[in-house]
């Protein structure tokens, strides 16, 4: 009986010890320590509303118009810091302060990552949502108010879905097409109506709104996706929400890995400003778009057990059709 005792004390001692070691390897994480001053910055602004934003994350949102081409300076939308930004922060704070949920994830991801995409790893594991825009950010971009209502939307590659449900309010219909099977499980489960990725431009369907948000440089050929979306829009009232990471590095993931598009478009320039121009002039004007509204915004993700978030820097275009195609002639 002794030795039965002795032998739980032992075991009991030993898992409140690993316990122990877990939550002081992920004290090292957390905002109190070595997560980065704009996390803890942010940590403490978000507690208490109302408080000021970080110094840092002006950055996210900065844009130097002089560098912009002269047709595209008077179409800058200036974003900043929003209400529906610092919730989605806040929630990824909160989430990647959950231990044992991220060490699950984080060994799952390991085993699954040699056989599967990282996309279906994190469907699988209900993680990794992204933030594009807030439902405000959005109508300013767009130029509408909170009551505009379109009938038909179409998101490509919505991924959980989670941006397509910031713009839902707007839209009588909602599609949506995706490569992931856990992720199409997501989208069935909001009720947006599902559409193969070879579909919705056969379709004869016309949509009042397509979005391809950070689409262009994670497909195979961006240049026949653009004349496929120009083709589906509405005639004339019928808008692009165009999102693009820049610097701009297009890579296609195929399970496990990543590699070069079969079209793989050159973006010129350094700077944001400039990449945004060529954009603009080089790919969208040849492909029969015309910029409407631009903006710089943060392309957010949900963090892990090392990060409490993950951002790249994006340019949101709305994009309307232009009368002629320079590559086509239409």
């Amino acid at each position: 009986m002794c030795h039965l005792q002795l032998r739980t004390l032992i075991f009991v001692a030993w898992v409140l010890g690993y316990v122990v070691f877990l939550h002081s390897v992920r004290m090292i994480w957390t905002a109190k320590y070595a997560r980065g001053p704009l996390a803890r910055s942010l940590l403490v602004n978000m507690v208490s509303e109302g408080e000021g934003t970080a110094m840092e994350t002006q950055e996210w949102y900065k844009c130097c118009p002089d560098l912009l081409g002269e047709s595209l300076r008077p179409l800058f939308v200036e974003s900043h810091l929003d209400s529906g930004t610092k919730a989605f922060l806040k929630q990824s704070i909160e989430k990647s302060n959950w231990l044992f949920t991220q060490l699950y994830h984080s060994f799952v991801s390991s085993v699954l990552t040699p056989l599967v995409s990282r996309t279906s790893i994190n469907g699988f594991l209900g993680r990794g949502s992204m933030f594009v825009f807030s439902a405000e950010q959005f109508q300013k971009l767009l130029k509408v108010g909170p009551d505009w209502k379109a009938e038909k939307l179409l998101d490509l590659g919505a991924g959980d879905g989670a941006v397509t449900e910031i713009m839902r309010s707007h839209f009588r219909e909602i599609y949506a097409t995706e490569v992931s099977p856990p992720m199409k499980w997501h989208l069935q489960r909001r009720n947006f109506k599902l559409m193969g990725i070879d579909e919705w431009q056969r379709s004869g369907q016309q949509y009042d709104v397509i979005s391809c948000l950070n689409l262009l440089d994670r497909c195979e050929d961006p240049l026949h996706l653009l004349r496929d979306i120009r083709r589906s829009l509405v005639p004339n009232t019928g808008r692009l929400v165009l999102a693009a990471v820049l610097p701009f590095q297009p890579y296609v993931e195929v399970g496990g890995r990543w590699q070069r598009p079969q079209e793989h478009l050159k973006i010129q320039g350094k700077t944001w400003e400039e990449q945004v121009t060529n954009l603009s002039h080089d790919v969208f004007r040849k492909s029969g778009f015309e910029v409407e509204t631009v903006t710089r915004l943060p392309y957010l993700c949900e963090g892990d057990m090392y990060n409490d978030y993950y951002v790249l820097d994006d340019a949101v275009f709305v994009l309307k059709a232009s009368n002629v195609t320079e590559d086509s002639g239409q």
